[in-house]
């Protein structure tokens, strides 16, 4: 049986499955990237809920697999050369498992530098920029009197959209005709910044009619489906 207790981390989230992968997270546009993305692959996993509310990504046990104190995080037992792999930031997790998996990213050089110059894209503008706003739209910032910060996340987040909706104007998913790691980043962003964000109007979200159409297509996948609701909150006891 895989040995992970060197880990530090399996102290305070106990691996049932030591042999599987085992996912540190929350439901969130960055976390649920790699939860869809392991049940795309179906590659066994066993999912642990980081409570923000009790500070857990600040406990030294997750600390100890992620210094920058974020979510997702993964601890692989079967890593290169069979050896354990603890990993953070989740661009980085997605391609190490589409590496892994041989799926999701193509084998070409060409073809797979394309995908990642997307999952670029979603990690420096798509994901900051739609987090700022959704900050200064839904949470503590709007109650800031002076509009100007907000409204320059909304201009930049339109321009974003933009530039989403002309890629999928010509092509079916963003990279191309394939489905990718590129998709799973970005569109869990663009979902939630209609959706928990509540800033569909905002940004004129109607006007992005082939954005629209890739992300019905993206949430209606079984694996997205599923891969949106986890990891799950534990029960209250």
């Amino acid at each position: 049986m895989t040995d992970l207790a060197s880990f530090p981390i399996t102290k305070k989230w106990p691996a049932k499955h030591p042999e599987r992968l085992q996912l540190y997270s929350l439901p969130t546009p960055n976390g649920v990237k790699v939860s869809i993305l392991l049940e795309e692959t179906g590659l066994l996993y066993e999912p642990h809920y980081v409570d923000f509310g009790n500070n857990d990504q600040n406990s030294p046990a997750f600390l100890s697999l992620n210094p920058n104190n974020k979510i997702p995080a993964i601890l692989d037992p079967d890593g290169p050369d069979g050896q354990p792999l603890a990993l953070f930031e989740s661009g980085a997790i997605l391609v190490y498992l589409a590496g892994k998996t041989g799926r999701f990213l193509p084998q070409d050089t060409a073809g797979r530098y394309h995908v990642l110059q997307w999952l670029m894209f979603q990690m420096g503008g798509v994901g900051p920029m739609f987090g700022q706003l959704g900050f200064f739209h839904k949470f503590a910032g709007k109650e800031y009197e002076d509009k100007r910060p907000r409204d320059r996340y909304v201009a930049e987040s339109r321009r974003l959209l933009g530039v989403l909706d002309g890629q999928l104007a010509r092509h079916a998913w963003i990279a191309g005709d394939e489905y990718t790691i590129a998709d799973i980043a970005i569109f869990p962003w663009v979902r939630n910044l209609a959706g928990f964000y509540e800033a569909g109007d905002l940004v004129g979200m109607q006007d992005f009619r082939h954005l629209q159409r890739a992300l019905d297509a993206f949430v209606a996948r079984p694996a997205v489906v599923r891969g949106l609701a986890i990891p799950a909150a534990p029960a209250a006891a």
